[in-house]
């Protein structure tokens, strides 16, 4: 049998709107999780007491999740539909969290914006929203869960729907050709199956909504791009990095450079899902291990390149961004946090070159001396210690960024011409 093509699959919306009810729904529904597994969710559930959490608990595997009732940290889980193979990224909705949920949006092909149909648009319905957009996610389905709530309600789901939408539209989705669900992760209903309880709807279920995706073009003729997110040290293997390849194709026996740390190795063996892989490419979430390589010798947020186009180390860059959340003004000097790719780095934007018109793109002002909420800008910015980042028109993977302060995120943009730092 031939394999099903790969997708990385991201949910995202506000916190307690139900998406990691909705995946472990889905989990259970195509049976990537047993029977045997449920009961132990089940007895998990009178536990801790936390009545409706079982599919939750799925996905929310730490101890201090289950306690809370909060998701913290980004889950990989495998599923299939009948075309595809998914490893499905539940992404935190808390905004306390939302830099796990960039690290998991930056490398995801598609997203389920999950959306409560009692609660309806809230402040991460908002900046999630925004944040996929950015981040390049494309292909977006809106997930309108809890119409159990809601009596099942076709008003209710079309009053939903008609905010949610006009909301996408401000952020730049076509929302024309876009599917939106009504279902219920607590009961099942339109997640796999369609039941009765919304004879109203004739769109497809959650699941069949998930099948209608497309899998993206791999860029796999670029040079081998892989941002890395975690490094583990396993016993009598090494040293085994973690990431996904963006670009370009990895195999064992490979020579690579890993910048800006500066490391050259050699790619012994590959792994996805437990399993040796041949070749990684765009798309697949791997482990590899690099001999000889001390864990501290490198970092998360480094990036993995072939020793012939080694990844690019800036300097300086320049960006278009728009201010998205600011509660005063931003002007030459400002330090926020800037999320590119997996790396997190403070970087001072040093000067504001122009204020653009977002619609026409045209100049509105050279060399204003602020920008605020709404506005698009090219500004040039400086981060605090060498970082991998990439013209967006080369990778736009490595070439979109969020930048974050006080808890939010303020502004995001793309990368247009770098200064390359001399190593």
């Amino acid at each position: 049998m031939a394999e099903k093509p790969h997708m990385n699959i991201i949910f995202i919306g506000h916190i307690d709107h139900g998406k990691s009810t909705t995946v472990g729904r889905l989990l259970y529904e195509t049976k990537a999780i047993s029977e045997q597994d449920m009961k132990k969710l089940e007895d998990e559930e009178k536990k801790y007491n936390r009545p409706t959490f079982k599919f939750a608990f799925v996905m929310d595997q730490l101890k201090e999740e289950r306690e809370r009732g909060i998701t913290i940290d980004i889950m990989h889980r495998d599923f299939q539909t009948p075309k595809y193979y998914f490893t499905i990224i539940d992404a935190p909705g808390h905004r306390d969290f939302v830099k796990n949920m960039i690290t998991g949006a930056s490398q995801a092909d598609a997203a389920v914006l999950v959306i409560s149909c009692k609660d309806g648009i809230q402040s991460q319905t908002r900046e999630h929203a925004f944040l996929a957009k950015v981040l390049g996610i494309n292909q977006l389905i809106v997930g309108i869960n809890k119409m159990d709530a809601v009596e099942f309600s076709q008003a209710k789901y079309n009053e939903t729907k008609e905010s949610i939408a006009t909301l996408l539209k401000t952020v730049g989705y076509n929302t024309e050709k876009m599917i939106f669900v009504p279902y219920s992760a607590l009961e099942g209903s339109n997640v796999k199956d369609k039941g009765d309880k919304m004879s109203w709807y004739s769109g497809p279920t959650l699941l069949e909504a998930i099948d209608t995706l497309t899998v993206p073009n791999k860029p796999t003729d670029k040079p081998l791009r892989l941002p890395i997110q975690d490094i583990y040290s396993i016993s009598g293997f090494g040293t085994v990095p973690v990431g996904r390849v963006e670009t370009g194709v990895m195999k064992p026996g490979d020579e690579i450079i890993i910048m800006p740390s500066n490391v050259r190795t050699k790619v012994s063996s590959i792994e996805m899902h437990k399993q040796q892989l041949q070749k990684a490419e765009p798309g697949d979430n791997v482990g590899f291990n690099i001999k000889g390589v001390d864990k501290k010798s490198i970092n998360r947020g480094d990036v993995v390149g072939p020793i012939s186009s080694p990844p690019c180390v800036v300097e300086e860059f320049t960006a278009q961004i728009v201010v998205l959340n600011h509660p005063t003004a931003i002007a030459a000097g400002y330090t926020p946090v800037f999320h590119i790719h997996t790396v997190q780095i403070a970087a001072t934007i040093t000067s504001i070159k122009e204020k653009k018109d977002p619609k026409s793109g045209a100049v509105l002002q050279a060399n204003p001396d602020f920008i605020k909420n709404g506005d698009v800008a090219i500004v040039t910015i400086k981060p605090a210690k060498a970082v991998c980042a990439e013209k967006f028109s080369d990778f736009p993977q490595l070439g979109r960024f969020a930048i974050r302060d006080m808890g939010q995120t303020v502004a995001a943009g793309v990368i247009l011409d770098v200064v390359k730092k001399q190593m």
